[in-house]
């Protein structure tokens, strides 16, 4: 059973029909407190850093998250929920959960590309992850973001995708924990291609 967390802050309806055409069972998780037969966690996320933040600190779930981590249990971020893997922003004041060392910047200026970056791109993959494939054409993603994450270890980085004349940070992972900048449950395809991926990779 997938747990989407549900913290106020998620489009968690495109999220859990995506996993449903899947096949894969999902539940809505308000509490921090769950059920048992939960075996991985998926971290949505719209809107800005630090209220997102305060939902979790404020709900139980940064300790929980550290807690699941920590003993190498499945967790997916998508979107805001890869920023705040990390240890903190420039978008607000608050710590992360830290669960990845580095910072989330704003987008480098670029002539000619809008901010926030919205839109598609295509992926570069980066180190080894069971969610990027590197044995097909480039997947295209689906985009909505005005900053990104600096790791401080670029081993971490599975995916980049490029924005103007940079490449920005798009997929980070460790192990089980993974996360995207990019928005797979709207991505066509090639976001379920990827989601499927990462649904085979708990078997």
């Amino acid at each position: 059973m997938i747990g989407v967390i549900d913290y106020g802050m998620g489009n968690l309806h495109s999220v859990e029909k995506a996993l449903q055409l899947l096949g894969a069972p999902c539940r809505r998780l308000s509490s921090a407190a769950m059920e048992p037969d939960i075996t991985a966690l998926l971290l949505p996320g719209v809107g800005a850093f630090d209220p997102a933040m305060e939902r979790l600190d404020s709900l139980g779930w940064s300790a929980a998250l550290k807690t699941w981590t920590k003993a190498e249990r499945p967790l997916l971020g998508i979107c805001l929920g890869l920023q705040l893997l990390f240890d903190s922003s420039a978008e607000g004041s608050r710590q992360g959960l830290g669960l990845l060392q580095g910072r989330v910047e704003p987008l480098p200026p670029q002539d000619k590309e809008r901010c926030p970056h919205m839109g598609w791109a295509p992926l570069r993959p980066g180190s080894r992850s069971p969610l990027i494939s590197t044995n097909e054409p480039a997947s295209w993603m689906y985009f909505v973001h005005s900053f990104a994450a600096v790791p401080t270890d670029a081993n971490c980085i599975t995916a980049t995708a490029p924005y103007g004349r940079a490449d920005v940070v798009a997929a980070v992972g460790r192990g089980q924990l993974q996360a995207t900048q990019f928005h797979p449950e709207k991505s066509g395809r090639c976001g379920l291609d990827l989601l499927q991926r990462w649904l085979s990779s708990l078997d």
